[in-house]
Protein backbone atom coordinates (compact mmCIF):
# COMPACT_ATOMS: atom_id res chain seq x y z
CA UNK A 1 0.00 0.00 0.00
CA UNK A 2 1.61 3.37 -0.90
CA UNK A 3 -0.39 6.25 1.66
CA UNK A 4 0.51 8.91 -0.42
CA UNK A 5 -1.60 7.41 -3.53
CA UNK A 6 -4.31 6.14 -1.53
CA UNK A 7 -5.12 9.33 0.83
CA UNK A 8 -3.52 12.38 -1.44
CA UNK A 9 -2.46 11.58 -5.19
CA UNK A 10 -5.63 9.45 -5.82
CA UNK A 11 -5.89 8.28 -8.98
CA UNK A 12 -9.49 6.77 -8.98
CA UNK A 13 -10.63 10.28 -7.35
CA UNK A 14 -9.93 13.56 -7.29
CA UNK A 15 -6.76 14.47 -5.14
CA UNK A 16 -8.47 16.24 -2.32
CA UNK A 17 -6.37 19.47 -2.17
CA UNK A 18 -7.48 20.21 -5.87
CA UNK A 19 -11.25 19.60 -4.32
CA UNK A 20 -10.53 22.21 -2.18
CA UNK A 21 -8.32 24.81 -4.66
CA UNK A 22 -9.38 28.47 -5.47
CA UNK A 23 -11.96 28.22 -2.99
CA UNK A 24 -12.81 31.44 -1.31
CA UNK A 25 -13.58 32.08 2.47
CA UNK A 26 -17.47 32.81 1.33
CA UNK A 27 -17.59 30.13 -1.14
CA UNK A 28 -16.74 27.71 1.34
CA UNK A 29 -18.98 28.69 4.04
CA UNK A 30 -21.76 29.20 1.98
CA UNK A 31 -24.91 26.86 3.11
CA UNK A 32 -27.15 25.78 0.41
CA UNK A 33 -30.11 24.91 2.37
CA UNK A 34 -30.03 21.38 4.05
CA UNK A 35 -26.50 20.54 3.43
CA UNK A 36 -23.58 21.21 5.38
CA UNK A 37 -21.29 23.82 4.16
CA UNK A 38 -17.81 22.72 2.52
CA UNK A 39 -15.83 24.01 5.08
CA UNK A 40 -18.42 22.03 7.22
CA UNK A 41 -17.71 19.07 5.72
CA UNK A 42 -14.18 19.68 5.48
CA UNK A 43 -13.58 19.99 9.26
CA UNK A 44 -15.22 16.86 9.36
CA UNK A 45 -13.39 15.22 7.71
CA UNK A 46 -10.50 16.84 9.89
CA UNK A 47 -11.97 15.91 12.69
CA UNK A 48 -12.09 11.78 11.77
CA UNK A 49 -8.87 11.91 10.20
CA UNK A 50 -7.12 13.54 13.34
CA UNK A 51 -9.24 10.96 15.31
CA UNK A 52 -8.33 7.64 12.90
CA UNK A 53 -4.37 9.41 13.43
CA UNK A 54 -4.12 9.80 17.20
CA UNK A 55 -5.82 6.00 17.62
CA UNK A 56 -2.95 4.18 15.50
CA UNK A 57 -0.62 6.67 17.36
CA UNK A 58 -1.98 5.00 20.53
CA UNK A 59 -4.20 7.53 21.37
CA UNK A 60 -7.19 6.76 23.62
CA UNK A 61 -9.66 9.04 22.83
CA UNK A 62 -12.95 7.23 22.94
CA UNK A 63 -15.40 7.26 19.36
CA UNK A 64 -17.90 9.95 19.48
CA UNK A 65 -21.11 9.13 21.19
CA UNK A 66 -23.32 10.93 18.59
CA UNK A 67 -22.36 11.84 15.04
CA UNK A 68 -23.03 15.51 15.71
CA UNK A 69 -19.93 15.21 17.43
CA UNK A 70 -17.82 14.65 14.66
CA UNK A 71 -19.30 17.61 13.02
CA UNK A 72 -18.21 20.55 14.53
CA UNK A 73 -18.87 23.98 12.61
CA UNK A 74 -15.91 25.88 12.30
CA UNK A 75 -15.95 29.62 13.11
CA UNK A 76 -17.27 32.13 10.31
CA UNK A 77 -14.01 32.99 8.90
CA UNK A 78 -11.84 30.14 9.56
CA UNK A 79 -11.89 28.55 6.21
CA UNK A 80 -7.98 28.65 5.10
CA UNK A 81 -7.10 26.89 9.36
CA UNK A 82 -9.97 24.33 8.20
CA UNK A 83 -8.62 23.55 5.00
CA UNK A 84 -5.13 23.64 6.09
CA UNK A 85 -5.66 21.34 8.93
CA UNK A 86 -7.21 18.94 6.52
CA UNK A 87 -4.27 18.82 3.97
CA UNK A 88 -1.60 18.85 7.12
CA UNK A 89 -3.25 15.89 8.99
CA UNK A 90 -3.57 14.12 5.41
CA UNK A 91 0.42 14.37 5.42
CA UNK A 92 0.76 13.25 8.90
CA UNK A 93 -1.39 10.15 7.87
CA UNK A 94 1.30 9.77 4.96
CA UNK A 95 4.25 10.00 7.47
CA UNK A 96 2.16 7.18 9.60
CA UNK A 97 1.41 5.16 6.47
CA UNK A 98 5.09 5.02 5.15
CA UNK A 99 6.66 4.56 8.78
CA UNK A 100 4.26 2.19 10.58
CA UNK A 101 3.72 -1.39 10.51
CA UNK A 102 0.46 -1.17 8.43
CA UNK A 103 -0.93 -5.02 9.48
CA UNK A 104 -0.59 -3.76 13.41
CA UNK A 105 -3.53 -3.92 14.76
CA UNK A 106 -4.77 -0.33 16.79
CA UNK A 107 -6.23 -1.52 20.13
CA UNK A 108 -9.62 -0.44 20.29
CA UNK A 109 -10.92 1.05 23.48
CA UNK A 110 -13.41 -1.89 25.24
CA UNK A 111 -16.86 0.56 24.08
CA UNK A 112 -16.00 -0.73 20.37
CA UNK A 113 -18.15 -3.46 19.05
CA UNK A 114 -15.77 -6.43 17.11
CA UNK A 115 -16.08 -4.82 13.93
CA UNK A 116 -14.19 -2.20 14.61
CA UNK A 117 -10.77 -3.83 15.41
CA UNK A 118 -8.64 -1.74 12.72
CA UNK A 119 -5.32 -2.27 11.64
CA UNK A 120 -3.32 0.88 10.62
CA UNK A 121 -3.87 -0.25 6.93
CA UNK A 122 -7.47 -0.45 7.85
CA UNK A 123 -7.63 3.35 9.20
CA UNK A 124 -5.61 4.36 6.20
CA UNK A 125 -8.25 3.19 3.70
CA UNK A 126 -11.05 3.78 6.03
CA UNK A 127 -10.11 7.52 6.21
CA UNK A 128 -9.33 7.26 2.30
CA UNK A 129 -12.86 6.31 1.19
CA UNK A 130 -14.47 8.37 3.89
CA UNK A 131 -13.03 11.40 2.35
CA UNK A 132 -13.84 10.31 -1.06
CA UNK A 133 -17.39 10.47 0.05
CA UNK A 134 -17.59 13.61 1.44
CA UNK A 135 -15.23 15.16 -1.04
CA UNK A 136 -18.14 13.86 -3.69
CA UNK A 137 -20.60 15.91 -1.74
CA UNK A 138 -17.58 18.95 -2.02
CA UNK A 139 -17.68 18.39 -5.47
CA UNK A 140 -21.16 18.76 -6.06
CA UNK A 141 -21.51 22.02 -3.76
CA UNK A 142 -18.98 23.42 -5.99
CA UNK A 143 -20.77 22.80 -9.28
CA UNK A 144 -24.22 24.22 -7.59
CA UNK A 145 -22.36 27.48 -6.83
CA UNK A 146 -20.68 27.50 -10.02
CA UNK A 147 -16.78 26.81 -8.73
CA UNK A 148 -16.19 23.67 -10.96
CA UNK A 149 -14.10 22.63 -11.92
CA UNK A 150 -11.19 24.03 -10.18
CA UNK A 151 -8.57 26.89 -11.83
CA UNK A 152 -5.89 23.87 -12.31
CA UNK A 153 -9.02 21.95 -14.71
CA UNK A 154 -10.64 18.49 -13.25
CA UNK A 155 -13.15 16.11 -14.85
CA UNK A 156 -16.17 18.07 -15.45
CA UNK A 157 -18.88 15.13 -15.10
Amino acid sequence: MNPRELLIETTPFIAPARALEGLTTEEAERRLSPAHSIAEIVAHLAFWQDWFRERCEGGTEPMAAAAASGWVAPSPGAWPEVRARFLEGLERLVVLGSQADVNRPVEPPLEFPPIAHYTVGDSLVHVANHNAHHLGQVVLLRRLIGRWPPPSGSWTW
